[in-house]
């Protein structure tokens, strides 16, 4: 075995260069980080060494994983792979197919092409008509033309339940067949990915007040997620609430500065929703000191900003839409996931952008979340697909249910209990924003505060 190979690669590799002996299509599943460009890079030189292959061609979601990849590949190829005169193949983002002409697609017929396809679980169907616009390319110019096809996925599920194209199902289950799999547990175990822990963030008594035609009303909720339920404010306004943003950013910040005791260029990812928010964060992290880059798809040259944070000591880089599956960071420990996105495939990229080890003593990785109902559900998926973990939960009591009264009637209590003085959420005038200052782009009704009593708890799912 190659010394610079990990072994679940070598092996995944073996097998599938015996399985091209008889069938032309190879699933491989890896959790995020755990290295699957490089076994696909090595995998292609062994076929271009045995003269099984002619050319290399590789697929994937972003621009910036697909640097990812003609970087790995013409290193371990030791050939170019930018698809002019004399290259050995070239990379392309699954949207760059529509735009590539016939001469391009005649290279499956005129040479034996080895096509290899990073998180193949964007392109769906199984065929021409039930596909998506990736899925369809790859079915009508690729499936049946390549001599090998290598499927990769870190997250093998689409959100839509539809089938992954080059996938097989089995019958009548229709459970994804993989020919390997490698998952975190064992990720772990070899010391190839950090275990994760997962930071729940929830508030024991929230505070929502109303202001009605005759009188005012506060409703009282003993967590987030009733708060959610049971009023009509959404996640979307948790997520650009000044206290709630400082409550969770504060926790990664202190995490992250732990960590930078012992390894100086340990840096944290903020994943936020749009481009506005993601400027109110790092406005945020500023306040607290900390040193910062905003990188979305508006800023200039955004692949050299991900490029040069790559290689700095820059503590925080808050991204909206950049830093997601397959972008190869190593010294990413710390994360908050604070996109509006909650589908457990995104929630599962984000948490493998924290998951690569760069170090023998780099062992955890943390991910910080709201107590939204579905995080909570995904935070504790993580941990049940693992053997031998278990969760170490802070119970803090609280009240079992909304309770409503008039705001005369509980101004007295709420000081009592802690809470502070109202702030932000408040209903938008009519230029948009709110009146304390705060982004606040979601309209709601009649007009509103929301207020978080003093006393957050935080759930934490310890991977072991």
């Amino acid at each position: 075995m190659s010394s610079s190979l990990r072994e679940w690669q070598h092996q995944c590799k073996q097998i599938a260069l015996t399985h091209y002996r008889k069938i032309p299509h190879f699933f491989c599943q890896a959790t995020p980080g755990s290295g699957k460009t490089r076994m696909a890079a090595e995998l292609a030189k062994d076929l271009l060494e045995q003269d099984r292959i002619d050319l290399v061609l590789c697929f994937a979601p972003s621009r910036q994983v697909v640097e990812g990849f003609r970087r790995t590949f013409s290193g371990v190829l030791n050939r170019r792979m930018d698809g002019l005169i004399g290259a050995v193949g070239a990379t392309c983002t699954y949207q760059g197919m529509e735009y590539r002409d016939e001469a391009f697609w005649k290279l499956f017929d005129d040479y034996r092409v080895f096509a290899v396809f990073d998180e193949i679980h964007h392109c769906a169907g199984h065929d021409a008509l039930l596909s998506n616009a990736w899925g369809q390319r790859i079915i009508q110019r690729v499936q049946d033309r390549a001599e090998f096809t290598l499927a990769l996925s870190g997250t093998p599920w689409r959100s839509d339940h539809k089938a992954i194209v080059l996938a097989r199902y089995s019958t009548p289950e229709g459970n994804l067949i993989c020919d390997y799999q490698y998952g975190l547990a064992e990720a772990i175990s070899d010391q190839v990915c950090r275990s994760p822990r997962i930071v729940i963030l929830d508030n024991q008594l929230v505070s929502l007040t109303e202001a009605l035609a005759s009188q005012s009303t506060v409703t009282m909720f003993p967590n987030i997620s009733s708060l959610l339920t049971d009023s009509a404010v959404s996640y979307e306004s948790l997520l650009v609430h000044e206290d709630v943003l400082r409550q969770l950013l504060v926790l990664g910040c202190r995490k992250l500065k732990e960590i930078r005791e012992v390894k100086a260029d340990a840096g944290g990812l903020v994943v936020a929703t749009n481009i506005e928010h993601a400027h109110q964060i790092a406005a945020m992290l500023l306040g607290e000191g900390e040193t910062c880059e905003v990188v979305t798809n508006k800023t200039p040259n955004a692949q050299q900003v991900i490029d040069d944070f790559r290689f700095s000591s820059t503590a925080w880089i808050v991204a909206v839409g950049m830093i997601s599956e397959g972008t190869d960071i190593p010294r990413l420990q710390v994360c908050c996931h604070l996109s509006r996105i909650r589908t457990e495939l995104y929630y599962r990229q984000v948490l493998g952008r924290i998951l690569r080890r760069s170090v023998s003593h780099d062992t955890e990785a943390w991910l910080y979340v709201l107590a939204e109902p579905s995080l909570q559900q995904f935070s504790e998926r993580v941990a049940d697909d693992l053997p031998g973990d278990h969760a170490v939960i802070s119970v803090v009591q609280g009240v079992s249910s909304p309770i409503t009264k008039s705001l005369t009637d509980v101004q007295g209590a709420a000081q009592s209990l802690g809470l502070l003085v109202p702030i932000g959420l408040r209903h938008p005038d009519a230029g948009g924003q709110s009146s304390s200052g705060q982004i606040n782009p979601y309209k709601m009704g009649p007009s509103y505060e929301l207020s978080f009593s003093q006393h957050y708890r935080t759930q934490l799912l310890r991977i072991c």
